[in-house]
């Protein structure tokens, strides 16, 4: 949409971008930012028609002034723009927003009248790119930028919010305050003899010094790499596959869970010949939960093909929720699958995943409730009434704790001012960190010289220092930068 006078990372030629998109909405945002950005606005720019009315390159940072977009001698739209002087801007540079009026026309020949002024089309993320050149924000809080645009639940925005406020970055830089002060401590005796050092040093030069500091390091790392199973899934989701034979109540569960009548629920068995889906939340996780058709032996053509897409489908489940029909009670046809998905990893041999359970959901319990015991051994369905939205509570207890499983039981969700991990580039670091660490500490238990410890104490340190941006090179940032969105 941008399309005009291609730039690159690391320039700060003016730019600008919608910050909102442009359609049918009242307003439209359009972010510029960099050199001389204000000195070129105000050629486009003129104030509204007040007495004494301050003109846009001699207005102060973080004032707002009313006036037209205009274009030779043609007003182009009424707007307000915001003004945001160096240093004290998102970007570090002199930058300005641009309230105008919505719909792709207005917004449309704004952006062109920038264009014509001198203005570039930003890169996906330059202005978030900008920020961390300018010291405004480390690469912890950049990537949160991105991850509180992309939240889909108020869990993954409260995480994301944290690390945007700077709890991941402090959190590394304690650590790597730690780590630095154990390497400080083993480069003392590689750089003097052992003459030059104190007797009491003397005592230890055989010892990695600091070497419970370096053990408290490692649980903290390993606690951070933890957290990344838990934030993944709260960031992605988890797919949640409803099946079970026909008229089981598949739909009725579905439309029930999204709150609304998406699926078509008959009595007629294979009224659904497809599977559908859509996004909900259950228990603060995205969940991707798709309804399909019901298992059973069939002769017509269409609704064959729909059994077959919904057994591929629940083979690339994360979750099954198996259903069972409580009017009709337990029948041969459930017995066969409730076997077959019943057996540890059933539902997760095809995907790979670490779930290793299906739910069996036995529905209409206000007409028939579950049998006591239930007939098959190890299988102890939770009860539902999927049309009064009966038992739900305990659905969403039995779906968490599965998930909470899969995260290797970090609690971070109850806690998000606890730091933890936004992104695989984080998680791929901390292990980083780790495994330097571990095979220092090993090193050390041998007796190795340190001479071979130092080095792998080091390459942690600089892991640690890439989480945050302290060490990069341009082609990482700009790989990264290049993932997240234009006007961000």
């Amino acid at each position: 949409m941008n399309d005009f006078s291609k730039g690159h990372y690391g320039d700060d030629a003016p730019i600008a971008a919608f910050a909102t998109t442009p359609g049918s909405g009242a307003l439209t945002l359009i972010r510029c930012s960099g050199k001389g950005s204000l000195e070129a606005a105000s050629l486009i720019f003129v104030p509204s028609g007040i007495k004494n009315a301050v003109s846009l390159k001699d207005a102060a940072g973080n004032t707002i002034i009313h006036g037209w977009i205009v274009s030779a001698d043609e007003k182009i739209d009424e707007v307000l723009v915001s003004v945001f002087r160096s240093p004290k801007s998102f970007t570090g540079e002199d930058s300005l927003d641009i309230c105008c009026h919505g719909g792709n026309s207005a917004s449309a020949a704004v952006m062109n009248v920038l264009k014509n002024t001198g203005f570039r089309g930003a890169l996906p993320g330059e202005f978030t790119f900008r920020a961390f050149m300018n010291g405004k924000l480390d690469l912890t809080r950049c990537e949160s930028v991105m991850e509180l645009v992309s939240a889909r639940t108020d869990t993954a925005r409260r995480h994301a919010v944290s690390r945007l406020s700077g709890v991941l970055e402090k959190e590394i830089g304690e650590i790597k305050k730690q780590l630095v002060q154990v390497l400080a401590g083993a480069e003392i005796f590689l750089d003097y003899s052992e003459d030059e050092v104190s007797a009491d040093a003397d005592e230890i030069a055989g010892r990695l010094p600091g070497l419970d500091i370096a053990h408290n390091v490692l649980s903290r790392l390993k606690k951070l790499s933890d957290s990344w199973q838990l934030e993944r899934i709260y960031q992605e989701g988890v797919s949640i596959v409803i099946a079970g034979c026909p008229n089981a109540g598949k739909s009725s569960l579905f439309n029930a869970l999204l709150k609304e009548d998406r699926s078509i629920v008959t009595e007629v068995p294979g009224t659904t010949r497809d599977w559908i889906e859509a996004f909900v939340s259950i228990e603060g996780i995205p969940v991707r939960l798709i309804d399909t058709a019901g298992l059973r032996d069939a002769d017509e053509t269409v609704e064959k093909i729909g059994i077959q897409k919904s057994r591929k489908i629940m083979e690339e489940a994360d979750i099954i929720l198996y259903l069972i029909d409580g009017e009709h009670g337990l029948t041969e046809e459930d017995k066969k699958y409730l076997q077959e998905y019943g057996k540890p990893g059933a539902c997760n041999q095809a995907n790979g995943s670490d779930f290793s359970s299906c739910l069996f959901v036995w529905n209409k319990q206000d007409i028939n409730p579950p049998p006591h015991p239930f007939p098959l051994a190890d299988i102890n369905p939770i009860s539902i009434c999927a049309k009064n939205s009966e038992g739900f509570t305990e659905l969403f207890k039995a779906v968490n704790s599965i998930i909470s499983k899969q995260a290797q039981g970090f609690s971070s969700h109850d806690e998000p001012s606890c730091a933890s991990l936004g992104t695989a580039r984080q998680k791929k670091l901390v292990d980083a960190a780790c495994i330097a660490l571990e095979e220092a500490i090993a090193l050390e238990n041998k007796e190795e010289p340190l001479d071979v410890i130092a080095p792998l104490l080091r390459d942690a340190v600089n892991s640690l220092g890439e989480i945050t941006g302290e060490v990069s090179t341009a082609d990482i940032l700009e790989e990264m930068f290049s993932r997240f969105c234009v006007g961000k």
